[in-house]
């Protein structure tokens, strides 16, 4: 299948990638867009875990506040270089996950942040729900059930809020293969006053 301009551009407005890696996918996909965008999600998540070790030494404050004026959000986005920092589509990246942290209201930025209270808590609570299960299958239900659970409370985890088809996680990553450094989510804060 010839892959055409408009696919190339429906392509990147769905994945924030470049125009240029977004036509590589598709052609390497033979015009199928959902496996231009499985193959765009695997390079970014590669480009990400080569980058992920480096030293974040950089980076800007994303905030938002809904126009109620009664819930705001910062995030503090990390990145290696002040020239990152100072790029405009990375302040928008750090504005967008701050809107989506006001509208979402994460308790943890990664699943390595939940403690182990949360997470024996929330295994009784539904290990009582998988008893009446076949023993074989209980194990796989209850992981299935937390898995479900923290993802809602989890950042890196939650579609974002302006385009479900993408979650917090992957856009960083993108972020890492668009700007070509390291970055990372360091901090979030939500203050509402409800």
């Amino acid at each position: 299948m010839e892959v055409t301009s408009q696919m190339i551009k429906d392509l990147r407005d769905k994945t924030g990638i470049s125009v240029m890696q977004c036509k590589k996918a598709l052609e390497e996909a033979g015009g199928d867009m959902e496996k231009a965008t499985v193959i765009l999600k695997k390079k970014r998540s590669e480009a990400a875990d080569k980058k992920s070790d480096r030293e974040i030494s950089a980076g800007v404050i994303g905030f938002y506040m809904h126009n109620t004026g009664e819930v705001a959000a910062l995030v503090k986005l990390g990145c290696e270089t002040d020239f990152v920092a100072k790029n405009e589509e990375f302040v928008t990246l750090a504005n967008d996950i701050a809107m989506h942290v006001a509208a979402m209201s994460p308790k943890y930025i990664t699943r390595s942040e939940v403690d182990g209270e949360a997470l024996e808590a929330a295994k009784s609570v539904f290990k009582e729900e998988v008893q009446d299960k076949p023993e074989d299958m209980q194990d796989k239900i209850l992981e299935g059930k937390l898995a479900s659970y923290f993802k809602d409370q989890i950042l890196e985890e939650q579609p974002f809020v302006k385009n479900g088809d993408i979650t917090i996680g992957e856009m960083v990553k993108g972020g890492v293969q668009k700007f070509g450094e390291n970055i990372n989510i360091v901090e979030v804060t939500r203050l509402a006053v409800k």
